[in-house]
This record gives C-alpha cells, structure tokens and sequence, in this order.
C-alpha cells in the first residue's frame, strides 16, 4: 500500500492530524483520527503497470487532436490482433465476425476527394517540418490555412505541395519563424516563383495579415551558419536596432539586412569573415550585401 503524507494540511475535525493519501483505495483520511475526508481521487497515472520497455508508452489517453491529421486524430480502427482483452487467440467463428466488421469500417471510412487531398497534403507537411526544423505551432498554423484554402475552392486546379508549402511560409511569417522562400523552396523542391504566387493567393482569398519580419531575429540563423561569434552577433543586432530608429530598415530584406549588419560587425570586431562568406550564409547576393552595407554605412556613420 502506498501512502503520501501532506504535512501541510490538518484534519477539519481535529485540527492535529496530518492528511494522508492512500494511492491504492483513492482516500484521504487523517492520519490521528481515522478521519475520512473524501473517498474518490482522479488516477492520473497509465491504466495497467509496464514490465518491458514496449509497455512504457501505454498511458491512459491516446495521442492529442491536430489539425494537421487529416482525420484531426479522431478516427479509429479495428486491430488486426485477433486476440481478445485478456490475450487469448479468438476462435474461428469470432474471427470471421470480426474480420466482417474490419472490412464494413473500411468501406464506411470517409474516401472523399477532400480527405484524399488532406493525406497527400498533411503527408507533405510533415516531411517539410522534418527537414526544416520547425516546431509544432508553426505545423499546426499551415495546417489551419491549408483548411481555410480547401474550403474556399482555392486548391482546385493548382498543385497541392505548391499549396501546402506556401501556407507552411505564411505560417512561418506568422509566427515569426525565420524561414525564406528559398529554403520553403529547397525543401519542397518547387520552384520559388510557383510558391510565391499560391503565398499571394493566400493573402488575398483568406485576408491574411502577415507581421513584417525583424531582421534581429535572423542574426542568430546567419551567424551559426558562417560560425561567427557571439560578441558579432550582439554588435550587429545592436546596429539593426539603431538603423530601426532611424527608419532605414523599412522596405529591405530582413535577411539580406541582418547579413549586412553582420557584415559590419565582423569588420568593426577584425573577424575575418569575407562578403561571400556571409552572403552564403543568408541565402543572398554578395550585391544585396554592399548595397546594404553602404546604406548602413551612410545612415549610422559607422
């Protein structure tokens, strides 16, 4: 029997004793008088004990609901196992029952054009999340707007991974989650110009409203792919700060900025770091950065 002891709390009928928790009957009694206090306690814990490493993920509810499912992970199926709850192989007649009732649930499933089309998608989005690294919130968001698109007739006619990826980069500018076209565009395999055109569609069908992108935020990105240090990476954050107060940053490429300001703090800091090496690094020109750089250079004084 195990007991948990809450010394902080007291008996309400004697005032002395300790309440105590008993985890196998779910009660909580004093521990002085015998006081019972209430009887039921919610068991939070899986619902049968694990004795090998393939039980250990057995809790009491299944996995949580998504919208980037494309039942939402609400359907259910019929095992295959032909065993019953206790383990014990099923006999022949149960076998053809259950094998009767396995083949009606398949026919009854939904075989729309609609959840084909959520498969195939959903299926895209998860390889995508895989090689882009992205986190649940940002999936979750393109899975939402890829819903919206459906219901508004916008896929009809165009490509479904043109479509699913364009939502994955407004759900990334959503969110804030520092992700270019021309990484969306490597990862799906789709030509950027494809991708940007379903992005434009988005924003006008659905009216989305997207936040402008802050260039600090790609400093980091940049900075540990062309392995730069971290006084680098403060001193050009420090210098896209000023060059938003004084209004320069407005109507640039956030990456193609946030280059140029590491640019600058690599020569300001003697870090031997060359325009291609940063350029490379963003995923620009070595153009974009000069003209950046002098405008910097022109604006801050530096």
């Amino acid at each position: 029997m195990v007991k948990n002891v809450d010394k902080t709390s007291r008996c309400p009928r004697c005032g002395k004793g300790s309440l105590v928790t008993d985890n196998d009957t779910g009660e909580n009694f004093c521990g002085k008088c015998g006081f019972v206090i209430n009887q039921e306690s919610i068991e939070s814990g899986p619902e049968w004990r694990s004795f090998s490493k393939d039980d250990e993920g057995k809790s009491r509810a299944g996995v949580p609901t998504s919208l980037a499912m494309h039942d939402m992970g609400l359907a259910t199926i019929i095992g295959q196992a032909d065993k019953d709850a206790a383990g014990k192989p099923l006999s022949s007649s149960m076998k053809n029952t259950i094998e009767r009732l396995r083949t009606w649930d398949s026919r009854s499933q939904v075989h729309e054009p609609a959840d084909r089309n959520f498969r195939q998608a959903f299926s895209e989005l998860s390889r995508l999340k895989d090689k882009l690294a992205l986190g649940d919130a940002v999936i979750e968001k393109a899975a939402y707007i890829y819903r919206k698109a459906i219901e508004k007739g916008l896929v009809r006619g165009r490509s479904i991974s043109a479509l699913i990826a364009s939502a994955l980069y407004a759900a990334c500018r959503d969110t804030e989650t520092p992700r270019t076209l021309k990484d969306i565009g490597v990862a799906s395999n789709i030509k950027r110009k494809d991708i940007a055109r379903c992005y434009r569609l988005l924003l006008k069908e659905l009216s989305l409203k997207m936040p402008v992108v802050d260039p600090i935020k790609c400093v980091s990105r940049i900075a540990s792919k062309a392995e730069l240090s971290e006084k680098t990476k403060r001193e050009a954050a420090r210098i896209l700060r000023n060059a938003e107060e004084n209004k320069i940053s407005a109507g640039k490429d956030p990456m193609g900025l946030a280059a140029a300001a590491l640019y600058v703090a690599c020569v300001s800091n003697g870090e031997n770091k060359t325009q291609r090496d940063v350029a490379e690094a963003a995923g620009v020109t070595e153009v974009t950065i000069r003209n950046r750089y002098k405008g910097l250079k022109m604006a801050l004084n530096i």
